[in-house]
Formats: structure tokens, sequence, C-alpha cells
């Protein structure tokens, strides 16, 4: 028994049967708070400053002026077709998708506390790599290694933090009798290899976003689970479905910081619905065979030598 019994009662189950109004809100509320922070957050990196008056005013504006330059410059990275993108989308993911997971009705007080701290967590250390990260170590075993040897990258302190994250939110979401250390320890691994399987797609445009979207579809339309997990569930995806539009036009991208918090909030949905040790642990495995996988095959190349998966990748993206 997990959450779906421990927290959420029979009669939340009952309603959670027949919430579609309340998962479409639940969805609309994340969308609303991710386009309003992907907002906010290009008005105060990229908008030019108002032209000011008086000596004083103008040393102030340039100064503001070469600031906000620097910031949008630091933001900004070259995507596949070497044009530039805003990393912003990231951020602003995981800043909507906490504030909606916050204030959405019916979820349970540990799950709330588990869904935002996955976004907020997951969401920081991914721009920590974002901002501070370098290409020396790549893969998940290129920065195991290197702290084996002593090296701390800012991908392993990714790693390392956003594993901290998903146990986190495995002891707070696991917390039905009969779970057990082990089922805690599961729920982690899930929530913390589900941030790393999403920023393992997030590699060409609107592919991250697309791909949750697709694996969450048959939990979205469940009609038995916990209307607490339902909400987490369809906010986190919201959020994420508000931004597909720039990214799909190559105007932004998830990054790090956004692809990892999507991820994380899928991961801890999936950690607390899942209705039996045996589920989880197949929840957990499936998740860490995507990464062992991303060591040895290219996903890209996958992709494009399979004519469905290739035609699914490129709908909606300008040619």
């Amino acid at each position: 028994m997990g959450v779906a019994a421990s927290v959420i009662g029979p009669s939340e189950r009952r309603r959670g049967r027949a919430s579609l109004g309340a998962r479409i809100a639940a969805a609309a509320l994340g969308a609303g708070a991710a386009r309003l922070a992907f907002s906010a957050a290009r008005r105060a990196v990229e908008a030019e400053p108002a032209e000011p008056e008086g000596f004083g005013a103008r040393a102030r504006g340039s100064f503001a002026g070469s600031v906000r330059a620097r910031d949008s410059k630091l933001w900004n990275r070259v995507n596949h077709r070497g044009e530039p993108v805003t990393l912003l989308e990231g951020p602003a993911y995981a800043a909507g998708a906490a504030a909606a997971l916050a204030v959405v009705p019916g979820v349970p007080m540990p799950l709330r506390a588990a869904a935002v701290g996955s976004a907020v967590g997951a969401g920081a250390f991914g721009v920590y790599d974002d901002l501070c990260g370098n290409g020396d170590r790549r893969g998940m075993r290129g920065h195991l290694a290197a702290l084996t040897q002593g090296e701390v990258t800012t991908g392993g302190v990714k790693i390392l933090g956003i594993g901290a994250v998903g146990l986190l939110a495995g002891f707070l979401v696991r917390r039905g009798p009969q779970d057990t250390l082990v089922d805690k320890l599961l729920a982690g691994v899930t929530v913390a290899a589900a941030a790393n399987a999403v920023n393992l797609l997030d590699l060409r445009p609107g592919r991250a976003i697309k791909a949750a979207a697709i694996a969450a579809a048959p939990a979205v339309v469940r009609t038995g689970e916990g209307a607490g997990i339902a909400a987490v569930r369809c906010a986190g995806l919201g959020a994420a479905l508000a931004l597909l539009p720039e990214d799909l036009d190559e105007r932004a991208m998830l990054g790090d910081a956004g692809a990892n918090a999507l991820g994380a909030v899928l991961g801890t949905a999936a950690a607390a619905s899942a209705p039996s040790r045996a589920a989880l642990a197949g929840r957990a495995a499936m998740l860490t065979a995507v990464t062992l996988a991303s060591e040895k095959v290219s996903f890209t190349k996958v992709i494009a030598g399979c004519p469905p998966l290739r035609a699914l990748d490129g709908l909606g993206r300008r040619a």
C-alpha cells in the first residue's frame, strides 16, 4: 500500500474517478503559472530599459542595460541548427509548476511537499548545471567516474543533488503502513531516474515535452487513482505543454532545469501512484534502464532510423 491508500482515502479516490473537470483545471493552473513565469523571466532578462533622463539617470540606465545584456547572454545557448535559443524556459517551467503544485486543490500535504520540492530542487540543480557546466565530462558514467577520481563536476553535483531530492520525495509519498525502507528507496530512484530520463530527451525541439506527455497520457486518462495524484500529474504536464510552442519554434528550450524538473514532478506522481512494491520496482527499473541505455545508444539516431518515431518527433517543429 502506498500513498494512494494511506494518504488519499476511499472517498477521495471516488472523487478522483469523476474528476475530469478537476484534472483540466489543474492542467490549466499549471499552464497559466508557467506562462506567467516565462513572461516575467523574459521581461526581467531581455527587456530594453526605458531611455533615462539626466546624467545620473543615464548612468543608472547604462548600468541596468549592461546587466540585462550580460544576463541575456548568460541564458542564451546555440541549438542543433546553430541558432540562438534561451534557457529561460527551464526556470520558468520549474517556478510555474512549483507555484501551481503549491496551490492546486485536493493534494494531501506530504504529496504536495514532495511535488513542490521535486520541481524546485531538480530545477535548481538543473539551473546550476545549465549555467556553470562544461562539456569535459558527459553522461552519468563520465560524471560518476570523475567523482571517483576526486573531481567534482557540475554534472556530478546535479546527479547527487537530484538523487537526494528523489529520496526526499520518495520518503514523503510512500507513507503507508506496509511501506518499508525498500519502498521509499524505490520511490526515490523512480523520481530521480524520471528526472534524468526526460533530460536525456531534451536534444531536439519539443522532444522532451512530447515524450513526457505520451508517457503520462495513460495515467492522465485513467480514472481509478486519487484526485491528489491526478492533480500533481496534470498540473506538472500542463505547465510543460504551455511552453511547447516556444520550444517547437526553437525560440527557447527546457535545458537541464526544465527537463529535470518536469521528469521529477511526473516521477513523483508515478512513485506515489504505484499500487504495489512490484509495480514501484518495475517503474524504477524501467526508468533506470533508459539512463543505462543512453550510455550505449544515441536516442536521436534511433528516432531518425524509425519513420513513425521520426514523424512524431518532427510534428509541429519548423522544417
